[in-house]
C-alpha cells in the first residue's frame, strides 16, 4: 500500500474519480513493484493500454528509479528494454489524447529515463505542449520549463514565452516549490524588474512554507547564483532554513549549497560550522565512491590536518573505483587543500589519464589546472592534456571556452606555440568581454616571455593579437552604457595589460556612467576602486553622497565594501564625518549578525581611517566573539584564515596604541613572534643603496640599525638616534647586511624590544627611516595610502620621528648622483626634524 501511495499518483487520481467504473487493467498495473513486472504487464496487455495506462506505466518506471541511490539506478537497462520501446510508440500515438498535466508529466518522465531530446517522441511532446502552454496550470508550467532546461532550450523563444507567462501570473503562484523551479528555469531571461518581483514573491513564500522542505531555498539560492545577484536579505532567509535542515542533509546537498554560496561570495560562518560537524558525522558511512567523493570535496578544505590525512587515505583506497567525473572532483579538492600526497596524486592521475577521452573542453581545462597547481609530475599526462586542449581550442566557437583553454594552455611549458592556436584566439577576440580579453592578454604575455624561437613571424602574430586586444578593450569601454554589466565584466580583471592599456579609459568610462551609481551598486563600485587601487575623487564623492542618502537601503554587511576605498586609498570626501557616522549607526544594530571574519575586516578598515567605535571594539574583544571567530577560522580556507588572524592582530595593535581608554590588552605577542620566525626579509637593491648612503650621511656604520623590530612588532627599515644637537648617537654594536649563499642580501633583524627601553639622553630622538615602494601609493597618483599613514601614526606613538622616502622621489631625475642622494637624506633626517 505504501508503494501504491508514493509511487503512482496517476493511478490514485484515476481510482478516485467518483463513480468511474473499475479499471481492472489499471488496478493490475498498480500492484507492480519492480520495473520487470511493469514491462511484463505491458507486453501482455499492450492492445488494451489506454493513454492513462501508458502514462502511469512510464511514471512508475521513473519513480522506481528515483527511489534508488544513484549508483543502483538502471536507466540504461530500462531504456534498452523491448517493452520500453512499446511504451514510447504507444505514447507517441496517443499524444493528442493526453490532458495538459499528463502531457507534461510524460515528457518529464521520458527525459528522466534518458530518452534523447532529438527523439521524435520528445519532439512531438514539446510541440504539443507549446500549443497548449498558455492553458497550463503553474505546476505544469514549472515542470515543462524544467524539461526545456534539460534539453538546453533555456534561451529559446518558447522559454521566453514561459517567462512572459510567469511575469503575468506571478501573484497567483502560492507554492514555493513551483516558484523556485520556475525561477531557475527562466533565470537567463529575467529582466531587472522581473528579477525583483521574483525575489519579493520568493521572500513571501519562504516565510509561509514548511521549513523542512529545504530544496526550495536551495533552488532560490541557485537562481541568485544563475543571475549573479547576491541579494543579501533573501540569501540570509534561505540560509536560516538551510541551516535548520543541515542535520538531515547528505554530503551531496551540503556540497551543492556550499558551492552556490562560494559563487555568490556569501560566507556564512554558522552554516560552515554546522556543515563541518554534519560532514564529519558522515565520514564513517560514506564508503562508496559516489558519497565519499561528495564528502571529500566538501569537507577536506575545512578540517584539521589529522582528519584530512584520514580522508586522503580513504581516497587512496577508493581511487581505482572512481569515475572520470569523481576523479576530476577529487583532483580539484587536492589542489584546493594544496595536498602533497604523491601516492594519491598518482592514483588520481592514472584514473584521469584513463578517461581523458570522455572529458568536455572545460573539464580538461579544470583538470590541467588542478594537476599543474598541485605540482604533479607526469610529463606524459601533461603532454596528452596539452594535445587535447589544443584540439578542443581549434574547434571551439565559444569565447568563454576559448578563453579558458587559452589560459590553461599558457600555464604549461611548451617550446613553441602552434600558430593555429593564435589564429583561433584571434578569431573570437572581438566577441570577448573585458574579463576574457584580460585573461587572453595574460596568456599572450606568458607565451612571449617563454617562446625561445624569437621567429619574426611568431612575434609579429603576438604583437598583432595584442593590438587587437587593445582595440577591442577600448571599443568595449567606449560603447559600454550599463554600469552593472560593466562591473560584472571587470569583477576579476587585473594585471599589467589592464593597468597599462585600459585603466585610464576605465576611469573615464566610470565617470561617464557616474549617474548610474545607486544604493544597489555602490558596494560593487567601491570595491572595484579598492581592488584596482585607483583614487578618483568624483566617483568617491558620489559613493559618499549615495551612502549618506540611502544608507538604510544598503545591506549592513555591505558597509565594509562601501567604506573600504576611503580607508585604503586614504581619501576623505567633503562629508567624511557624516558618511562614517551614517555607516556606523546603520551597522551597529546588526553587529552580532556579521560574519566574525568580516567584522574583523570592517573594524580594521575603520581603524586605518582613525575611527574606533566603542561598540565595535567591545564586541570584537569579547570572549563570546573571539570564541565564535575561532570556530569559524577552523572552517575557512588557509589564505583567508591567515588574513583574518593578521587583521585581528593589526586591529588589536591599533586599539592598544590609539585607544588605551578602552583597556584592551595586547595579546598578540606570541603570534607576532611566530610570524617573525616564519618570515625571511629580503632587502631590495634600493634599500641596499639607501643603507650605504645613510652610513655616509650619519658618519659610521654603528650609527644605524636595519630591520629593527619595534614594540608591537612593526619592522622599521632603518633606525638611528640623534642627540639634541642633531648629532648621530652610536649603537653599542655595529649593524650589518648579511649575504646568503645564493647571493641574496638579507636584513640583520634587530629587535628593539629591549633596545627601545634604553633611556635616550635629554632632547635626543629616535628616528625611523622607511622606504615607500609603489605599493604604498595609489596606482594613478602619488597619493599615499591609508596603511602607510596608520603605520606612521603608530611609530610616532612609540616615540619615533618617522622619515618616509617615497620611491618616486628617490628614483627621480633630480636624484641621479651620489651627492644628490646624500643631500636628500640629510634634508629628510635633519631638516625635517628642525622644522
Amino acid at each position: 500500500m505504501l508503494r501504491l501511495r508514493c509511487v503512482n499518483p496517476c493511478f490514485r487520481r484515476l481510482l478516485h474519480r467518483g463513480a468511474v467504473p473499475r479499471d481492472q487493467v489499471l488496478e493490475q498495473l498498480g500492484v507492480c513493484s519492480v520495473e520487470e513486472e511493469v514491462f511484463d504487464f505491458v507486453g501482455k496487455n499492450k492492445a488494451k493500454l489506454t493513454v492513462h495506462h501508458v502514462s502511469c506505466a512510464v511514471g512508475m518506471l521513473w519513480q522506481f528509479q528515483k527511489e534508488k541511490p544513484q549508483l543502483l539506478r538502471t536507466v540504461e537497462l530500462i531504456k534498452s528494454h523491448p517493452q520500453f520501446l512499446t511504451l514510447r510508440v504507444l505514447a507517441e500515438n496517443k499524444i493528442t489524447l493526453m490532458d495538459n498535466f499528463m502531457l507534461v508529466d510524460m515528457l518529464y518522465s521520458f527525459l528522466r529515463l534518458n530518452v534523447d531530446p532529438h527523439d521524435s517522441l520528445v519532439q512531438q511532446l514539446v510541440a504539443e505542449a507549446w500549443q497548449r502552454v498558455d492553458r497550463f496550470k503553474m505546476a505544469s508550467l514549472s515542470k515543462f520549463a524544467i524539461c526545456l532546461n534539460d534539453q538546453h532550450l533555456q534561451h529559446s523563444p518558447l522559454m521566453g514565452h514561459i517567462t512572459s507567462i510567469v511575469d503575468q501570473r506571478l501573484s497567483s503562484v502560492n507554492d514555493a516549490r513551483i516558484l523556485s523551479t520556475l525561477m531557475i528555469s527562466i533565470s537567463s531571461l529575467v529582466s531587472p524588474r522581473l528579477r525583483d518581483a521574483l525575489i519579493c514573491r520568493a521572500e513571501h513564500l519562504l516565510d509561509n512554507m514548511d521549513p523542512s522542505h529545504y530544496n526550495n531555498p536551495r533552488r532560490v539560492v541557485q537562481f541568485l547564483r544563475n543571475i549573479k545577484y547576491s541579494h543579501r536579505p533573501l540569501l540570509e532567509k534561505c540560509n536560516q532554513i538551510l541551516l535548520h535542515n543541515i542535520p538531515r542533509m547528505d554530503a551531496e546537498n551540503i556540497g551543492i549549497i556550499m558551492g552556490l554560496y562560494q559563487s555568490l561570495q556569501f560566507n556564512n560562518s554558522d552554516f560552515r560550522v554546522a556543515a563541518k560537524q554534519r560532514l564529519t558525522e558522515l565520514i564513517d558511512t560514506s564508503t562508496d565512491p559516489f558519497s565519499f567523493t561528495k564528502l571529500f570535496v566538501a569537507l577536506a578544505p575545512m578540517v584539521s590536518p589529522e582528519i584530512r590525512e584520514r580522508l586522503e587515505n580513504t581516497a587512496l583506497l577508493l581511487a581505482d573505483e572512481l569515475s572520470a567525473q569523481q576523479a576530476l572532483a577529487v583532483a580539484e579538492a587536492l589542489e584546493e587543500i594544496q595536498s602533497r600526497n604523491l601516492s594519491l596524486l598518482n592514483k588520481i592521475g592514472t584514473v584521469i589519464q584513463r578517461n581523458v577521452h570522455v572529458y568536455k573542453p572545460v573539464e580538461v581545462a579544470r583538470i590541467t589546472q588542478a594537476l599543474y597547481l598541485t605540482q604533479y609530475q607526469n610529463p606524459e599526462l601533461f603532454t596528452k592534456l596539452r594535445s587535447v586542449l589544443v584540439n578542443f581550442l581549434q574547434r571551439s566557437i565559444f569565447p568563454y571556452e576559448v578563453t579558458m583553454l587559452t589560459r590553461v594552455l599558457s600555464m604549461l611549458p611548451c617550446p613553441r606555440l602552434d600558430e593555429a592556436v593564435l589564429s583561433r584566439v584571434e578569431a573570437v577576440v572581438t566577441q570577448c568581454n573585458l574579463g576574457d580579453l584580460n585573461t587572453i592578454s595574460c596568456a599572450i604575455a606568458k607565451w612571449v616571455r617563454n617562446d625561445p624561437s624569437h621567429h619574426h613571424s611568431t612575434l609579429s602574430k603576438y604583437v598583432r593579437l595584442l593590438q587587437t586586444l587593445n582595440r577591442c578593450g577600448h571599443e568595449r569601454l567606449q560603447t559600454a552604457d550599463r554600469l552593472d554589466l560593466l562591473l560584472e565584466e571587470m569583477k576579476y580583471i587585473s594585471g599589467e595589460w589592464f593597468e597599462e592599456m585600459l585603466l585610464q579609459e576605465t576611469m573615464v568610462t566610470l565617470q561617464r556612467m557616474m549617474k548610474q551609481i545607486n544604493w544597489n551598486n555602490v558596494p560593487e563600485v567601491a570595491f572595484f576602486l579598492t581592488r584596482i587601487n585607483c583614487l578618483c575623487p568624483p566617483l568617491m564623492d558620489r559613493i559618499a553622497t549615495i551612502a549618506i542618502k540611502d544608507i538604510d537601503k544598503i545591506h549592513y554587511s555591505a558597509t565594509y565594501a562601501t567604506l573600504l576605498p576611503f580607508s585604503v586609498l586614504n581619501y576623505d570626501p567633503p562629508q567624511a564625518d557624516e558618511m562614517y557616522d551614517a555607516c556606523i549607526q546603520h551597522l551597529t544594530p546588526h553587529i552580532r549578525s556579521f560574519d566574525p571574519h568580516l567584522l574583523v575586516f570592517l573594524a580594521y578598515t575603520l581603524a586605518v581611517a582613525d575611527c574606533f567605535p566603542e561598540v565595535l571594539v567591545k564586541e570584537i574583544f569579547s570572549i563570546d566573539f573571539l570564541g565564535k571567530l575561532d570556530s569559524q577560522l577552523e572552517t575557512l580556507p588557509d589564505a583567508l584564515n591567515m588574513r583574518t588572524r593578521l587583521r585581528l592582530m593589526e586591529f588589536n595593535r591599533a586599539v592598544s596604541l590609539e585607544c588605551p581608554e578602552f583597556q584592551v590588552p595586547w595579546f598578540h605577542e606570541r603570534y607576532c613572534q611566530q610570524l617573525q620566525k616564519k618570515g625571511s626579509s629580503t632587502v631590495s637593491p634600493v634599500q641596499q643603496q639607501i643603507h650605504k648612503m645613510l652610513v655616509e650621511v650619519l658618519g659610521a656604520n654603528n650609527c644605524i640599525r636595519v630591520a629593527v623590530v619595534t614594540p608591537y612588532f612593526y619592522t622599521v627599515d632603518f633606525e638611528c638616534k640623534l642627540d639634541k644637537h642633531l648629532q648621530p648617537l652610536p649603537y653599542s654594536e655595529p649593524s650589518t647586511l648579511q649575504i646568503s649563499e645564493r647571493g641574496k642580501v638579507h636584513w640583520e633583524v634587530v629587535s628593539s624590544l629591549e633596545n627601545i627601553k634604553d633611556e635616550l639622553p635629554p632632547g635626543a630622538q629616535r628616528v625611523a627611516v622607511d622606504f615607500l615602494d609603489s605599493k604604498c601609493f595609489c596606482k594613478n597618483s602619488h597619493h599615499i595610502k591609508g596603511e602607510s599613514l596608520i603605520r606612521k601614526r603608530h611609530l610616532e606613538i612609540l616615540g619615533y620621528r618617522v622619515v618616509q622616502i617615497p620611491h618616486f622621489e628617490w628614483n627621480s631625475m633630480e636624484l641621479s648622483t651620489q651627492d644628490a642622494w646624500k643631500e636628500y637624506l640629510k634634508k629628510k633626517i635633519f631638516r625635517e626634524i628642525l622644522s
